[in-house]
């Protein structure tokens, strides 16, 4: 029998160019306004032709899509107390903290303002790991909202107090916001 040959690369250079493409996004932001990116300034930082932008990404608003999907994806670890209340109440503070690292308010009003797609892609995971929670407690026996509902009520005022407000959220905040939902 053939050995089975795989065309995916787990590494090489494209994963370095895309590695390298994250992280000139990510500084640029960190040190300019949203409004002077551009994709030949990323691809001089990166250390890569412009072409390479233009053809992996086409526009500006795809990557800074890619950028915080990358970004946004997996580092939150959805809690599992056995509670409701306690797993949300974990989340929501760690959603919070999030949103306060400025590098991640840079990158989330960037992609916001990029494109339609932007606020999706800053916002997926959350409502991924906000599902998970909710169907766990459903697997359990017990009740729990919907998730677009209990993102209205959780992730809309978080989102609203980091990006428009620039107030922290304290966990005590967050807390009432669970407690609000699971009235």
């Amino acid at each position: 029998m053939p050995a089975t040959i795989s065309t995916t690369r787990p590494g090489g250079r494209s994963a370095r160019v895309r590695a390298a493409v994250h992280r000139a996004v990510v500084e640029f932001l960190a040190e300019n306004p949203a409004e002077a990116l551009t994709l030949p300034l990323i691809a001089s930082r990166a250390g890569v032709h412009p072409t390479t932008l233009y053809r992996r990404w086409g526009s500006v608003a795809e990557l800074m899509a890619d950028v915080a999907s990358s970004r946004f994806s997996g580092d939150i670890v959805v809690p599992d107390t056995g509670s409701l209340r306690e797993d949300l109440r974990r989340w929501a503070a760690d959603v919070a903290t999030d949103l306060a690292d400025p590098d991640v308010l840079a990158l989330m009003r960037a992609t916001i303002g990029s494109g339609p797609g932007g606020g999706c892609a800053c916002t997926a995971d959350r409502h991924a790991q906000l599902t998970a929670i909710l169907d766990r407690e459903r697997s359990r026996g017990g009740t729990a909202p919907e998730t677009l509902h209990a993102a209205d009520v959780l992730l809309g005022p978080l989102y609203y107090r980091a990006i428009f407000v620039g107030q922290p959220a304290d966990p005590g905040w967050t807390a009432e916001l669970v407690d609000t939902l699971l009235k």
